[in-house]
């Protein structure tokens, strides 16, 4: 878990500045943001308006998917929209049904921006707004049309009356209901407990251009603290994605793979690593920035057997796999013996992709859970590269071929 939270810090202080978070703080907007290239797609920040509209804490929140806010009742066709946006790195709008902590559902506009890296095309992060939906719910509150222009606190104690009038020639289970809503100690000012959640919420101009207004305002704050770095951001893709920068369908593919390993690209010059697990990370030491871009070669040290990495060599140039025991170093210069697997990994076309590694040290062999022994977890984990690499190369920007 420590782990974790530190890949969630890198994931902001490897882009913009020290003071980033305390700039979105000052923001009165209800928002996350999240990290698709982390396992999990997890929210790595998440500002104090949120919090306090669904009632969790920052530590209940950190590190989770957006899926948390999610309940019995919320559309499924909406969270499949959300879940294409994202695999499609693009922006969505739409109206969804949450809950909050203690159990009760609210209904929010809901606005997703990517945002990219200004220098590659790479999607960075993604900003989500959410604004709750007043008007509807207040709308249907006494089952009459709304009255334009008369204020709330008096069509609320004109709905009362008219109730109370009736009270003595009908009664129903409706109006029994409506009596219940009506009888309330104040009108339905901010609290959105009464929503009717079996009837969907459409959101209004003023909503809507509250939630572009947030997310305006949220870019500005990042691109002003990407470029104090010098690793600038924007809203919308300057560039094209260099060759080798993964798609985030793919990146989200991998990131389930709980396994130290590695793509390269033979593609590429130097065939440099293009996705690097969180375990690996874990093992290594190394972040993520650190790795992406480089030859595995760094890895190598002053004891590193020469023959070893000549027989890594010769089965990349004929693509075909091996297994070899390595010392390897970490960050901190501790050396550890890894046995690596290495295999090619081919798209639906057939053609070499990307080649595989996966690291097993050799001070952590045992069988896990699932009583799969070191061998046998290296073969699973090439298999479940193998069938993500496939199963996405025909889409558009993950093709190899």
């Amino acid at each position: 878990m420590e782990f974790q939270l530190g890949l969630i810090e890198q994931s902001l202080n490897s882009r913009y500045s020290l003071w980033v978070r305390e700039a979105l703080n000052d923001l009165s907007d209800n928002f996350t943001i999240t990290d698709p290239s982390m396992s999990g797609h997890p929210i790595v920040f998440v500002s104090r308006g949120f919090l306090k509209m669904t009632g969790y804490t920052k530590e209940e929140v950190i590190g989770k998917n957006g899926r948390m806010f999610q309940g019995p009742k919320t559309c499924r066709s909406s969270v499949m929209q959300i879940r294409e946006a994202i695999r499609e790195e693009k922006g969505i709008q739409i109206n969804l049904l949450n809950y909050r902590k203690d159990g009760t559902p609210f209904w929010v506009f809901f606005q997703l921006s990517p945002v990219f890296c200004k220098e590659d095309g790479r999607i960075i992060h993604f900003v989500g707004v959410q604004v709750p939906i007043w008007k509807n719910s207040r709308k249907s509150i006494c089952g009459f049309a709304r009255i334009q222009g008369v204020p709330y606190e008096n069509e609320f104690r004109a709905c009362k009356s008219l109730l109370e009038s009736c009270r003595r020639e009908l009664l129903s289970d409706s109006i029994s209901e409506l009596d219940f809503l009506l009888n309330r100690d104040s009108p339905p000012d901010s609290d959105i407990r009464g929503v009717d959640i079996e009837e969907p919420c459409e959101a209004c101009d003023d909503e809507k251009q509250r939630a572009a207004i947030a997310i305006s305002n949220i870019l500005s704050v990042l691109t002003h603290h990407s470029e104090v770095t010098g690793r600038l951001v924007c809203e919308r893709r300057c560039s094209v994605p260099r060759v080798g920068i993964l798609c985030s369908s793919l990146n989200t593919s991998l990131n389930r793979i709980k396994q130290s390993f590695v793509l390269t690209d033979p593609n590429l010059p130097d065939m440099p690593i293009v996705y690097a697990s969180d375990e690996f990370l874990k093992l290594t030491g190394y972040t993520r920035r650190e790795v992406l871009g480089r030859n595995c070669r760094f890895l190598s040290g002053i004891d590193t057997d020469s023959s070893t990495l000549f027989k890594i060599k010769e089965s990349l140039q004929s693509e075909q796999a091996c297994t070899v025991r390595i010392l390897n170093y970490r960050k901190n210069k501790s050396s550890f013996w890894n046995d690596l697997h290495i295999s090619p990994v081919r798209n639906a076309s057939g053609k070499v992709a990307y080649f595989v590694g996966v690291q097993m040290d050799e001070d952590d062999k045992k069988q896990d859970e699932h009583g799969l022994n070191p061998k046998m977890k290296q073969l699973s984990t090439v298999g479940a590269v193998r069938v993500a690499v496939r199963s996405l190369s025909m889409t558009v920007g993950c093709s190899r071929g």
